[in-house]
């Protein structure tokens, strides 16, 4: 590999960006993919449900506090070079979940994911600000952002196929062994064509930081899964009482890191910023979605008796609306300015509420009405798929430019220890009133009440968001003014 920074007319610049994109659209696939196939490993592992809700927390939270690091890795040591050694890890990572031969195997396999994934994926946005001129990275942009609702509309079909196919008699383990050859296909294609790009002045890293985050967030979400399995035992009390300390010694850590003149992971500085707190607790609540669909895979092949196959087409209206989202935003936008974001998190909880009271009124283990299905999944896609790039606009244009990269990982950072807290918390209030029976009846009032939680916690982001909405528009008045 070159190491000579890529030029704005890199001729190849659409080809290097096909490759980097993979690394945008694998972490959201194996997370889509592996919900669908949760009831499989179920039954082959014998997995138990604080097991399940592992998988895919622990995916998420080592995914959060490694994403910034990941970022500043390659700006350090080269973009490419980080994406393939990601992508290598990730590979590595998806064979041992492949071949995982127990629940805390897997479990291992789903944190190496996550460590490597956050290695991989910053690698592809940081690049489109080198590679591409300003006039074309609108459209590289908006193809990055619609990478996440590709995954989600791929992820919860193929999963369904694959274990449906269940080829060479790998069922649901064939969900994470595609990884190898797309892994493959881009390391043989992608190490010739992609050059190396990395930032003139790169922040350093802070490896203190990241170990008191991820100790703080394994302290808080662990305890919440596993606590219930074991009948909230001493250790469970302990590490709660322990993460308000932690979480104290890592922000003092950073405010001295900061004031010696390091590069902190979070740099205290910018929570001045008037609005900011607001704006992340929104995105705190943005992602409580997150638990939706291990739940109502779980609804639908534990109390509607469907096929894997099944359950994930039934995802592909959800999947249809978040790629629709992001496309009509700008339009949307003409109309309703700043108020996109929280119309987006009302539409999710709108659609949610409706799903409730269809499947109030649907007999107990028949499948809801198939017309009004769709088109509440379609809603509920469709309302995140609006909220979140613009959410990620609201965080990053209440800060000065030179922080709004820090800002900007911080956010997707908060976002997927949303979905790990969701997975954790609302996860947790399924399962225990699911008790030991997994009867149609109980599945169903427990998955009821679970989506009503999380369409309280989206409608509570919404008039966050309202807010946050209002003190823009006030603010661009306000400038708007002043020129005149």
């Amino acid at each position: 590999m070159s190491t000579t920074h890529a030029q704005p007319d890199e001729p190849r610049r659409w080809a290097m960006f096909i490759v980097l994109l993979v690394g945008t659209f694998l972490p959201p696939l194996d997370f889509f993919i592996v919900n669908v196939a949760l009831p499989s490993i179920q039954g082959e592992l014998g997995t138990s449900s604080s097991a399940e809700q592992l998988v895919i927390s622990s995916y998420a939270a080592f995914y959060a506090v490694t994403l910034i690091t990941g970022g500043r890795l390659g700006d350090l040591y080269g973009r490419g070079r980080m994406f393939f050694l990601g992508l290598v890890g990730f590979t590595g990572a998806s064979l041992l979940c492949g071949f995982a031969w127990s629940p805390w195997a897997l479990i291992a396999g789903r944190i190496l994911q996550g460590l490597t994934a956050a290695v991989m994926a910053p690698q592809a946005l940081a690049s489109i600000q080198v590679i591409f001129p300003e006039s074309e990275k609108p459209l590289a942009l908006s193809l990055y952002g619609a990478m996440f609702g590709l995954a989600s509309v791929i992820g919860q079909a193929l999963g369904g196929i694959l274990i449906s196919l269940n080829l060479f008699g790998l069922g649901w383990r064939a969900i994470f062994l595609v990884n190898l050859p797309i892994a493959l296909l881009v390391i043989l294609f992608g190490l010739p064509l992609l050059k190396e790009t990395r930032a003139k002045h790169a922040a350093k890293l802070d490896p203190g930081g990241m170990l008191l985050s991820l100790l703080t967030l394994s302290l808080l979400i662990v305890p919440l899964i596993e606590g219930r399995a074991f009948g909230w035992p001493w250790w469970v009390w302990l590490s709660f009482i322990a993460v308000p300390l932690l979480a104290n010694l890592f922000w003092r850590y950073e405010t001295r890191l900061s004031q010696r003149g390091g590069t902190p992971l979070i740099d205290p500085v910018v929570f001045r910023m008037p609005g900011l707190g607001r704006g992340l607790m929104v995105a705190l609540m943005f992602y409580s979605i997150g638990v939706f669909f291990l739940l109502f895979s779980v609804y639908l092949q534990g109390a509607l008796h469907k096929s894997a196959l099944s359950a994930g087409l039934v995802f592909l209206p959800f999947g249809t609306g978040l790629l629709l989202g992001p496309l009509l935003t700008a339009f949307l936008k003409r109309f309703v300015g700043n108020y996109v974001n929280p119309i987006g998190m009302g539409l999710e909880t709108l659609g949610l509420i409706g799903m409730a009271c269809l499947i109030l009124n649907t007999t107990i283990g028949a499948s809801p009405s198939a017309v009004p299905l769709t088109l509440l999944l379609f809603v509920i896609g469709f309302g995140q798929g609006l909220g979140l790039p613009t959410l990620m606009r609201m965080l990053t244009g209440r800060v000065a430019p030179a922080f709004s990269g820090m800002i900007a990982g911080i956010a997707s950072s908060t976002l997927q220890i949303s979905t790990a807290l969701s997975v954790a918390v609302i996860g947790g209030i399924f399962y225990t009133l699911l008790g030991d029976s997994n009867s149609a009846a109980n599945i169903t009032h427990a998955f009821l009440v679970s989506i009503l939680c999380i369409a309280f916690c989206l409608a509570l982001g919404a008039g966050l968001a309202i807010k946050l909405a209002r003190q823009s528009a006030d603010m661009s008045a306000f400038k708007e003014q002043a020129v005149r």
